[in-house]
């Protein structure tokens, strides 16, 4: 076993470390993950929140294998339902709490011929993710949301993503229609980013992955 890491700093090493191997070893991963004790005066000035909506900060492209960036939730900010493009993803939390609902994926059915074959997504659990606490999800493990349940304070989390992807898939809780929407940083190694643009056509283009669309 892997000794725990002290620093941020010292947790971007080992995991670049550990990605540098395939297949991706998720123990160990998580093991490195949950060893980093939060330490604000390491990570602050990457959280860059808005005012509107949850940020996503890239903090590290880990050499092309995998993105760690910091999401920055304001009171009462949420995530769509949203698959993670056939990624990993580990979540560890560094400031206050969130809660992550987990869905099944919509049954096989053509949904865009007719809301009457469209079906609202099954819950099928939630829990509370506290200072230190991380958790693992891939598209095998179905769909989430991720919440932040307070109306007085921000949180904080640390995401990894591997490999990385820049469109993810997001859907109605309703009736499990889905839509394609592109992700993008809203800053950079704690630089905010320009934001970005595109027609009413085009897919739309979002800071925070991703922007539910209601149709």
């Amino acid at each position: 076993m892997a000794k725990p890491v002290g620093t941020l700093d010292e947790l971007k090493a080992e995991l670049r470390e550990a990605f540098e191997h395939d297949p991706v070893d998720v123990d160990h991963v998580m093991y490195l993950m949950e060893s980093y004790k939060s330490n604000p005066a390491e990570w602050k000035q990457y959280a860059i929140f808005d005012r509107y909506k949850y940020t996503r900060n890239l903090v590290d492209e880990g050499n092309g294998k995998f993105n760690l960036m910091m999401l920055c939730w304001g009171e009462g900010h949420a995530s769509p339902i949203h698959d993670h493009a056939d990624s990993h993803c580990f979540m560890k939390m560094l400031e206050g709490t969130l809660r992550e609902v987990r869905f099944d994926w919509p049954k096989e059915n053509d949904c865009s011929a007719t809301d009457a074959a469209c079906e609202q997504l099954n819950q099928k659990g939630s829990s509370l993710l506290e200072l230190n606490k991380v958790c693992y999800i891939n598209d095998s493990m179905g769909l989430h949301r991720v919440e932040n349940p307070s109306h007085v304070d921000g949180a904080v989390s640390l995401h990894l993503y591997s490999p990385p992807y820049d469109t993810c898939h997001i859907f109605n809780q309703q009736t499990g229609k889905k839509a394609e929407a592109k992700v993008t940083f809203w800053s950079r190694y704690g630089a905010k980013v320009s934001p970005v643009t595109t027609p009413e056509s085009c897919t739309p283009v979002v800071n925070s992955c991703c922007t539910e669309i209601t149709e």
